[in-house]
């Protein structure tokens, strides 16, 4: 049975009438045309779906969009401030992080919330925040390196 549910989404209150079982990424890209969380695995294992809620990294994929109604949710789409970059997603462009570039949302928000989090990681901090998302073009280096960057660290 659908219900009408209210997501903050970006800093905007969002209504949808959908199924409450149904998960966030399939509210996000296909009723509210957010398409930056990516489909990958459908398991909790790759990470491509990933948004903030309340600033912490879930996987969009498998949340029920009824667990989500009172928490803020941030997008990939929700980061940049008009054509200025977030400093991860600069950090990103600058160190050449992308190849195929469809870990990238997954990615910039991981980091986003671990820099929230802890403004200067150590590297073995930011490789655990870091593996519950996966590259298949294999640029664990440069995103190591984004991560640092932003952090005001050197690359």
């Amino acid at each position: 049975m659908e219900q009408t549910l209210t997501l903050n989404i970006n800093g905007q209150q969002h209504t949808v009438t959908t199924d409450p079982e149904r998960p966030l990424l399939d509210v996000l890209r296909e009723d509210l045309g957010l398409t930056g969380a990516k489909f990958g695995c459908g398991e909790r294992q790759c990470g491509a779906c990933t948004v903030l809620a309340n600033g912490r990294p879930i996987y969009s994929c498998s949340t029920r969009v009824v667990t989500v109604k009172r928490r803020k949710i941030e997008t990939i789409e929700g980061l940049a401030s008009g054509d200025t970059l977030h400093p991860v997603q600069q950090a990103f462009v600058d160190e050449g992080v992308s190849q195929c570039g469809y870990c990238t949302p997954g990615m910039i928000l991981t980091a986003v919330s671990l820099l929230q989090r802890d403004p200067h990681p150590t590297d073995e901090k930011v490789r655990s925040a870091m593996q519950r998302n996966l590259c298949r073009c294999g640029t664990y280096v440069r995103i190591m390196r984004a991560v640092k960057r932003a952090a005001g660290g050197t690359s």
